[in-house]
């Protein structure tokens, strides 16, 4: 059986595919646990156009408006093996093979809604002191769906809340939260007419997370052939111009170089004798 075939009747779940929400969710979450005033909590909204009946009904708006590749730190999409060990005894060991991570970064809007706007210039002002310490938005050890479904870490043990993290050989899972510019006030202004929402003063914060995507098992001992990336002939043959930055692209062949580097020389006539100034 060739290696693509074996691949596809052992792959198991996409291990990242709830990490999206989570990360929303921890955000809700985050600013929530972090409330340390006298006052109710605010409530926490993702509907830009929601306005509270109550008047003095305070409110954070939560809202993951896109996602972006994150290009300073692409992998390529070949498979190789996951850090997931499981040793079931001598003799058993088996192996799992995933392609590379997808790096995203999340955006997310942040407004504040008060009765009076001296409240909400404070209640933003303490919401954006609450993000600033979340460092670490979300740590916990790496979590992975096995072809038979089941949730493990990277050390084989079955995943759940109360995992011991004091390992070196954990592989852990980080999302971060940075207060970022993403936004102009022109993009804001048409984000809130196409949800017919009234203008807020807003924050632009960027969560970097990373998807897994299904395992495939392989048992001990089986020898990985994957065929070697190529170039395609058509494209391979016919460099493009220019690039799309719009910048010019090197020639295939090299342009042969001059005897003499520099510029070209001028034929100019010396308007004295050498000899009058010996």
């Amino acid at each position: 059986m060739s290696t693509p075939e074996l691949f596809a009747q052992s792959r198991g779940p996409m291990s990242g595919r709830n990490i999206i929400g989570e990360v929303t969710e921890s955000v809700q979450k985050f600013i929530i646990d972090g409330w340390d005033q006298d006052e109710r909590p605010p409530v926490l909204k993702e509907e830009l156009d929601y306005i509270p009946m109550d008047r003095n009904e305070k409110v954070v708006y939560v809202y993951m408006y896109r996602l972006a590749a994150n290009e300073s730190l692409k992998n390529q999409k070949r498979f190789r093996q996951a850090p997931v060990f499981m040793n079931e005894g001598e003799g058993s060991e088996n192996t799992y093979f995933h392609r590379p991570p997808v790096l995203v970064d999340l955006f997310y809007l942040i407004m504040v809604h008060s009765k009076f706007r001296s409240d909400a210039e404070r209640l933003l002002g303490w919401t954006m002191l609450r993000l600033n310490e979340a460092t670490h938005l979300v740590y916990r050890p790496r979590r992975f769906l096995l072809p038979d479904g089941r949730q493990v870490d990277s050390l084989g043990r079955n995943y759940h809340s109360d995992l011991t993290i004091e390992d070196d050989n954990l592989v852990m899972e980080k999302v971060s939260m940075a207060l970022v510019d993403d936004l102009t006030v022109g993009d804001a202004i048409n984000m809130f007419s196409l949800h017919e929402a009234p203008y807020r003063p807003f924050l632009t914060y960027r969560a970097r997370i990373a998807l897994d995507g299904p395992l495939v098992h392989m048992p001990s001992g089986t020898t990985i052939n994957m065929p070697r990336l190529e170039r395609n002939k058509e494209s391979a043959s016919v460099a493009p111009p220019v690039r799309r930055n719009g910048r010019m692209t090197r020639s295939k062949t090299p342009t042969p170089m001059k005897t003499n580097p520099g510029p070209t020389p001028h034929n100019l006539k010396r308007d004295f004798d050498p000899q009058d100034e010996e």
